[in-house]
């Protein structure tokens, strides 16, 4: 059993280190930066001074990869990041995405189109602050634009030296293979968590293949946190949240797995990267894995 994970002096540095494209190394445990926005991931944060200083605690807590998108907000997220981190940290990874436009809160339309995605390309270097972005990933691919247009078009932004891993967001595995085809793609971010792992056959391929696998919506945990079940007994046993277990199962569920949890609230920005120091027992681990069978 591991110490009390709930501590503020908790670092992210127990979840170990995975190199992005083989040569991107990063700390596994994450931050992502949806959350900072406002209600329906639209305009301004609620509260502007803690989202900033939400970013800020989480380079203290040992964090070095940020995943964002040109659509959170839109460009709130993106400039928040700059705002609270540049000059960035040598060791700090900013990933974003783009590929979806927004028409009001809750409202995300895939364009993939080639021009679309260099402009937003040359948006997101200017709202970083950066002249290259380490990992530029297609948010979606758009059904009406060949996938070789869209991934070509990113093929031509990292030859030009504007980004310099490639990565996709919601694909199959064959998708994933299609796009292989055409340039190595260093990352790919799907549904993934406890309670659903549909896209465990995709997980699975990026094992093999070593390619990351950044599980959006990682915390969910929905029916299986009941108190008396195996999870709400293990986090018990830890001392620690369903959350918090919900976290240490991915990182231990494969070695390429970099979970971003996200937050606005340092409290909860605290607890999620304690979790980085719950060991699971071998029995733990297997009873959880089991309750998505």
């Amino acid at each position: 059993m591991s110490a009390n994970p709930t501590t503020g002096d908790s670092t992210a540095a127990p979840s170990g280190t995975y190199a992005i494209g083989g040569d991107l190394p990063v700390v596994r445990l994450g931050y992502g930066t949806m959350q900072l926005p406002g209600d329906g991931v639209w305009g301004p944060p609620r509260d502007h001074d803690t989202a900033v200083a939400v970013l800020r605690r989480a380079v203290e807590l040992g964090v070095t990869f940020f995943d964002t998108a040109d659509s959170y907000g839109p460009v709130v997220a993106e400039q928040l990041l700059h705002e609270a981190l540049h000059p960035y940290a040598d060791d700090v990874v900013i990933a974003t995405k783009a590929g979806l436009t927004r028409q009001g809160p809750g409202i995300w339309t895939p364009v993939g189109r080639p021009e679309y995605l260099r402009q937003q390309c040359e948006m997101s270097l200017r709202n970083l602050g950066v002249e290259r972005i380490d990992l530029f990933q297609l948010h979606r691919i758009d059904p009406a634009v060949d996938l070789a247009d869209q991934v070509g078009e990113l093929v031509k932004l990292r030859d030009e030296g504007k980004i310099r891993h490639i990565g996709l967001s919601e694909v199959s595995v064959e998708q994933l293979e299609m796009a292989q085809a055409i340039a190595p793609i260093a990352t790919v971010q799907n549904l993934y968590n406890l309670a659903h792992r549909d896209a465990q056959e995709l997980l699975d391929f990026c094992e093999r293949n070593d390619i990351g696998f950044i599980p959006w919506f990682p915390l969910a945990t929905g029916e299986l946190s009941a108190e008396d079940g195996v999870l709400g007994a293990a986090a018990k046993d830890h001392d620690a949240t369903p959350s918090q277990l919900a976290l240490a199962w991915l990182l231990r569920r494969s070695p390429v797995m970099l979970p971003i949890p996200g937050t606005s609230s340092l409290d909860h920005l605290e607890s999620n990267t304690a979790a980085a120091g719950i060991e699971l027992t071998d029995e733990e681990y297997a009873a959880l894995t089991a309750l998505g069978d």
